[in-house]
C-alpha cells in the first residue's frame, strides 16, 4: 500500500486497452443501445452510477476515506455520501413540497464525515441506493421530458441531464482518487 508520498504503480485488469478499467467483454456497462431520448438518458445515468460503484470495489474503509490533496476533503467515500445527499436534494426539485432534511447535517458534512469506519461505509452505500431509488421513483411520475417541475419550473429533461453531469463529473474525480489509492487506471 502506498503512503501519501509514494506513488502506486499504475495497473489495470484490461488486456485489450491497457488504459481502461476492464476489457469490453467484461465491462458491465456495455450493452445494447437504448431507443428513445428517455431511455438514453436513463442508460447514461445508470452507467455513471455503476462506474462510481466500480471505482469503489475492492477497497477497504481506509482506502475509501483517503483524502485527495490537502486542503481538499474529497475521497471516494465522500463522493458516495455527496451523491446520496444530491439525490435527496433533487427530490426537492421534483415534488415541490417541504424540503427534505440533509442526510449528513451541515454543508460539506458529506465529505468531512467520510471517515475510515466500516459502519460509515456500509451506511453510505445504503444511503446512496435508497436515495437513488426514491429519486428515480419520484421522477418516474414525470415521463414528459418537456414537462416542468415545481422548483424553478425546470424541465424534466434539464434535471435528467444535470443528474448525468453530476455523476460524470464525480466519476472523473473517482478515476483520479482510485488511481492515487492503488494505481488502478480507469475510463
Amino acid at each position: 500500500m502506498a503512503g501519501m508520498s509514494e506513488q502506486p504503480a499504475r495497473w489495470t485488469q484490461a488486456t485489450v486497452y491497457t488504459d481502461m478499467w476492464a476489457d469490453p467483454q467484461d465491462d458491465p456497462r456495455e450493452g445494447e443501445s437504448p431507443q428513445g431520448e428517455l431511455a438514453t438518458l436513463l442508460d447514461f445515468l445508470s452507467g455513471y452510477r455503476l462506474t462510481l460503484r466500480m471505482k469503489c470495489e475492492g477497497l477497504d474503509p481506509e482506502q475509501l476515506a483517503r483524502r485527495s490533496v490537502p486542503p481538499s476533503t474529497m475521497s471516494l467515500l465522500g463522493l458516495v455520501r455527496h451523491l446520496a445527499e444530491v439525490e435527496r436534494d433533487w427530490r426537492n426539485w421534483i415534488d415541490g413540497s417541504a424540503p427534505l432534511a440533509k442526510l449528513y447535517g451541515k454543508r460539506d458534512a458529506d465529505f468531512e464525515g467520510a471517515l475510515a469506519e466500516q459502519g460509515l461505509v456500509d451506511a453510505a452505500f445504503a444511503d446512496l441506493e435508497r436515495e437513488q431509488a426514491a429519486t428515480d421513483a419520484a421522477l418516474a411520475a414525470h415521463q414528459d421530458l418537456g414537462g416542468r417541475l415545481p422548483k424553478d419550473g425546470i424541465a424534466v429533461r434539464e434535471l435528467m441531464v444535470h443528474r448525468i453531469e453530476e455523476y460524470a463529473r464525480h466519476c472523473g474525480h473517482a478515476d483520479l482518487l482510485r488511481e492515487c489509492v492503488d494505481g488502478r487506471v480507469g475510463q
